[in-house]
């Protein structure tokens, strides 16, 4: 069996921001010209924190950065390699034996400050040279720019972590995006403040948002619906253990989600997370926030 010619983004995407999409737009115009499948490279695990050993969180995680690229730029195939073996790899072994002869590509495309290969000495110029050497096509994207400045996860990673959700979204380009699977919670929604409510536990190494409430999304068994979603660790419920929690009051839904893959996507920062008088006090100020986050979404459509 022939592999199939590839069209390949190399990067490693964290939150595939309009940055990524000046390269994975490139990949799939390329793709379509030369008849090729649209691809993208990345790695298991952030290349900058395993090279410096400082802990950086994601704005997303694997799944959600290859459910990304397919959904918003068209990629049908995204290859996630062990970054502690690729880092080991010659660079021109990289180029010739990996990306051409494994993997069949016949176009490359990266970032204007790609580097990679055995001590990060391959860079956009040698790729391009290489490729030219194999007769492979190779562009490099310059920096993408707005309001003056560039657009990098860094940059959207201050923004999340100080609740500019709003400005965040349109560096990402799309609603920052949590996905998991629903863990079971304490029913307090439910049972006492007469919300359903899903749990979601952050996956591990991905960032936490600013404490607080938010107007979201969920995506859930072919369905969306709004939701008032808290980021935090609860201060008014007495039994509270500290831990972060994710939590999403569904508006317009009864049923039980446990075990059930959500989609949530963060749309604008409502409030600061606080301490209530009492439960009821929680309640009305909930449904406060559900008549904001309809009146959000309405503006929206």
């Amino acid at each position: 069996m022939s592999t199939p010619k590839r069209v390949i983004a190399l990067g490693f995407f964290d939150g595939v921001h309009k940055g990524h999409g000046a390269l994975l737009r490139t990949v799939a115009q390329a793709a379509d010209r030369l008849g090729s499948m649209p691809c993208a490279f990345t790695f298991d695990r952030s290349p900058t924190a395993a090279i410096t050993g400082q802990t950086i969180p994601l704005l997303s995680s694997v799944e959600d950065r290859v459910w990304l690229m397919r959904r918003y730029y068209g990629i049908e195939e995204v290859i996630v390699a062990p970054f502690d073996g690729m880092q080991k790899m010659d660079w021109q072994d990289f180029v010739s034996e990996y990306l051409q002869k494994e993997l069949g590509c016949v176009h490359v495309v990266a970032g204007h400050d790609f580097h990679f290969g055995y001590m990060g000495k391959g860079n956009p110029q040698r790729l391009q040279e290489k490729c030219r050497e194999l007769g492979m096509g190779c562009d490099i994207i310059q920096k993408v720019e707005q309001d003056g400045i560039t657009i990098s996860s860094t940059y959207i990673r201050t923004l999340i972590a100080q609740g500019e959700m709003e400005r965040a979204n349109q560096f990402l380009g799309h609603p920052h995006t949590l996905t998991n699977r629903v863990a079971h919670g304490k029913k307090i929604g439910t049972t006492t403040l007469g919300f359903p409510t899903v749990n979601l536990l952050i996956p591990q190494g991905v960032i936490v948002p600013a404490y607080g409430v938010y107007a979201t999304r969920v995506w859930f068994d072919g369905q969306c619906r709004c939701a008032v979603t808290n980021v935090g660790v609860r201060p008014t419920v007495e039994d509270n253990d500290g831990h972060v929690t994710v939590e999403g009051f569904i508006l317009d839904f009864d049923g039980d989600l446990y075990g059930h893959e959500i989609r949530m996507e963060f749309y604008k920062y409502l409030r600061p997370e606080q301490k209530f008088a009492s439960m009821q006090a929680l309640a009305d100020e909930i449904r406060h926030n559900a008549q904001q986050t309809r009146d959000y979404f309405r503006q929206l459509t």
